[in-house]
């Protein structure tokens, strides 16, 4: 508990400190610092699958994210359809990476990744979406540099909470695994008492 309070005041400092510097260097970080910090620390608490393969996944749905955003911009209709096709051929791009890893590269953080696209730029490219060759890189670079500062700030917090989550399932009273038979026999009973009555 206590590592989970620190861990989080660090991530607020962090979230403070990308806005400030950000700000005084003119990088423009204040529309993506809490969101990009906040996607990183995701990625690097999910005590789910190597941290190598967590942030592999995220940068892969980052990039493949961008893709999509060129996609629009490039081969699409700006319609609804146009988006509903982007979508389709990020998602299932992002599916196949992670079935073709055997999902060591899991799916929910390549979908972060793409999320952290569509947060950084989303709004921008509904308002012009032919300036995306100058303004894509840029608001791409500005979500790397914030989640990627997030996800330091939070990392040394991801062994911690995986093992706060064993210790939970180690103490956590286990129900008696009772045999198959024993099962069948019960719903045997209870459906043979309810066709009777």
């Amino acid at each position: 508990m206590r590592r989970t309070a620190i861990g989080g005041a660090i991530l607020a400092v962090t979230a403070f400190l990308l806005v400030l510097f950000g700000d005084a260097l003119d990088l423009e970080l204040e529309r993506v610092a809490l969101t990009g910090a906040a996607l990183g620390a995701v990625v690097a608490l999910v005590p789910d699958r190597a941290p190598l393969f967590r942030a592999i996944g995220f940068a892969a749905g980052f990039v493949v994210g961008v893709a999509g955003y060129a996609l629009r911009a490039g081969l699409l209709p700006d319609t609804s359809f146009g988006r509903a096709v982007a979508a389709l051929v990020v998602l299932l791009v992002l599916m196949g990476i992670a079935v073709a890893t055997g999902t060591r590269v899991p799916l929910w953080s390549l979908l972060v990744g793409a999320a952290a696209m569509t947060a950084a730029y989303e709004t921008t490219f509904m308002t012009t979406p032919s300036a995306f060759p100058y303004e894509g890189p840029t608001a791409a670079t500005q979500m790397a540099l914030a989640a990627g500062v997030g996800y330091l700030a939070a990392s040394f917090l991801g062994p911690a909470v995986a093992h706060e989550r064993d210790d939970e399932r180690e103490h956590r009273p286990e129900r008696p695994n009772r045999p198959d038979e024993e099962q069948r026999a019960e719903l045997d009973a209870l459906l043979t008492t309810k066709s009777e009555g």
